[in-house]
């Protein structure tokens, strides 16, 4: 599923580059944990090189000069220190780097999450609920697995076996050539093999985000499905996405371990070529035994880490695969996820006059929702705006919520350009009014503070009287202290409208309303009490009101009807009814 707030995952080939470049911006906010994991890994290497001599020398007395114990004692109580010492190095660098890559992981899943909420509700609805979810898990996770397990493992890859090379080759310089000849041969392979990975780990993890937006979607969607009687088809939907899944992670793993067959087998015939070569120079007496038996031991080392690093070639290309959609997001422009963050503050605490000069908007992909739309919504006013369904209501009220900038043209605020408004302080002054009120886990005591955290009873009893909650907290068991599932469970839709209000009559620095059809779920009687208070919360306040019915629009001031994403018409209500023109085929359309 494409979205238009970001751009369509290019295929592996197109956007690898940008994936490895993102990978390499972030490995730089770890740059000094990564220098201690080279500084470890290095001592690590010269420990081995250590114990490799020793061994090599405790040996080599033992069977041709048949030293006694006494005289080999101190070098084999150093082997012995080494050991411990190897042991305490290796799990330092682990450390080291996991603790680093967690705290990377941590940046990136804030970053990312606060990218994403930034691109605003429009953009957001347009992104599986599921797809984000992976991503911001799954998906911070494999980067993760990257930085803590794959990158110190391509130092490892790198440092020792360079490092044991200086000491092969003074030892014996034809075994070091071997190796150094056949070292190469295993990440050659690994590039060869890297194309396969890469795409079967970029199929998997498209797979994954699949699978996580249909599980979330089922999740949320739970009754509609049983209602519809499709919930078994949807579960052989989601059995079936899980299959696929399954397929590709054993696609993904067998490629890994046929890899990791191919450079043991490389790796041994290697190790083999050195060992008989060894062996037949000793017999000739080219060379010493204390030098082929510390090369002997050096040789599996040396192969050791890049043969590691083959096994985990599967988290580097899960840790592509998913960068490529996390680079996406965090990559956006910081005018993108907050188009008017520092700027300057209101400088009115009155009711403002609302002035929208041609505004043109289109979501991305899409026709456009807006095109030069102009309004005034005047101070101390009830402005209704109306149309059909698409006609564009929605999409103005979040260009004046801040949810979205305007393509073309501007919204003034008292003459102030809203783009250089600062978008906390200006959401300070608004009171918001959705159709579909969202309620969270906790009481309705918390609920309402979320409006005004610091309000004291007075003012919350003040709100619900104001607003109708009142009587429908009298009839809650706990009253204030009912708790309140998800979705407002154990309230009617006309309750939930009623908390909404309660909440934006705690908004005391709120001189902007914007409603979104606040009589939607409510009686004749309750209907004509919320327009009651509208009309008072008018005398000080500029009012917009979205009615898509258009009874609600009768007791406005000034009424306005969108159509194809401008203002067809505008005026007084009753005027506008004996006009015979947009506002009255709306209410003949509705009559009949």
């Amino acid at each position: 599923m494409s979205s238009p707030g970001l751009a369509a995952t290019p295929p592996a080939r197109q956007a690898g580059a940008p994936a490895e470049d993102w990978l390499r911006r972030a490995a730089r906010e770890i740059r000094r944990p990564r220098h201690r994991v080279a500084l470890l890994t290095a001592a690590q290497a010269l420990a081995l090189v250590a114990q490799a001599w020793l061994l090599s020398g405790i040996l080599a007395e033992a069977v041709l000069r048949r030293a006694p114990l006494a005289r080999l004692w101190p070098q084999a109580l150093a082997l012995l220190l080494i050991a411990p010492l190897r042991f305490a190095l290796s799990v330092g660098a682990r450390d080291t780097a996991q603790r680093a890559a967690q705290r990377l992981a941590d940046s990136l899943r804030g970053r990312v999450l606060r990218s994403a909420q930034g691109l605003g509700p429009h953009r957001l609805h347009a992104e599986a609920s599921g797809d984000l979810i992976t991503q911001l898990v799954d998906g911070i996770d494999a980067v993760q697995a990257y930085f803590a397990r794959y990158l110190p493992q391509a130092l490892a890859a790198v440092l020792i076996p360079v490092l044991l090379l200086l000491f092969v080759f003074p030892a014996d310089w034809l075994s070091g050539l071997i190796l150094l000849l056949t070292a190469p041969l295993i990440p050659l392979f690994m590039t060869f093999a890297g194309h396969a990975a890469e795409h079967a780990s970029e199929r998997r993890y498209a797979q994954l985000r699949r699978l996580g937006a249909a599980f979330i979607e089922a999740l949320g969607g739970l009754v509609t499905l049983r209602l519809l009687g499709a919930a078994d088809r949807f579960a052989q939907h989601l059995d079936e996405e899980s299959g696929a899944y399954r397929t590709l992670t054993m696609q993904v793993l067998r490629i890994a371990f046929l890899s990791a067959l191919v450079l043991e087998f490389f790796a041994m015939i290697s190790i083999a070529m050195v060992a008989v070569l060894i062996g037949f120079r000793l017999l000739w007496g080219e060379l010493q035994l204390r030098a082929g038996l510390f090369v002997l031991l050096l040789a599996p080392e040396l192969y050791l880490p890049l043969r590691a690093l083959g096994a985990l070639r599967h988290t580097r290309m899960d840790a592509l695969a998913a960068a490529r959609r996390l680079a996406a997001l965090d990559d956006l422009p910081a005018a993108a996820c907050a188009p008017r963050a520092n700027r300057a503050a209101m400088a009115t605490t009155t009711a403002p006059e609302i002035a929208v000069e041609r505004v043109c908007y289109a979501h991305r992909g899409r026709a456009a929702a807006l095109r030069d739309c102009s309004i005034v919504l005047q101070a101390r006013r009830v402005t209704a705006l109306v149309g059909a369904t698409g006609a564009g209501k929605s999409t103005l009220l979040s260009l004046l919520l801040g949810f979205a900038a305007p393509d073309r043209g501007r919204i003034r605020i008292d003459g102030v350009d809203l783009a250089t408004l600062d978008a906390d302080d200006w959401r300070a002054h608004v009171a918001w009014v959705p159709q579909r009120t969202h309620v969270f886990e906790g009481s309705v005591r918390d609920n309402l503070r979320l409006a005004a955290p610091r309000a004291d009873v007075a003012a919350l009893e003040r709100a619900a009287e104001r607003s109708g909650l009142a009587p429908v907290l009298a009839r809650l068991p706990r009253g204030w202290d009912t708790p309140l599932g998800e979705r407002g469970l154990g309230l009617s839709g006309g309750e939930l409208q009623r908390l909404a209000l309660a909440r934006a009559l705690l908004r005391e620095r709120a001189t902007i309303w914007l409603l979104d059809e606040p009589t939607a779920h409510l009686d004749a009687a309750s209907a004509r009490a919320v327009e009651t208070l509208i009309r008072s919360i008018a005398a000080s306040c500029t009012v917009l009101l979205v009615a898509h019915r258009l009874s609600a629009a009768r007791s406005a001031d000034w009424v306005a009807v969108m159509s194809g994403g401008g203002i067809a018409e505008q005026g007084p209500p009753s005027e506008l009814a004996n006009a015979r023109g947009a506002y009255a085929a709306l209410l003949q359309a509705e009559q009949s």
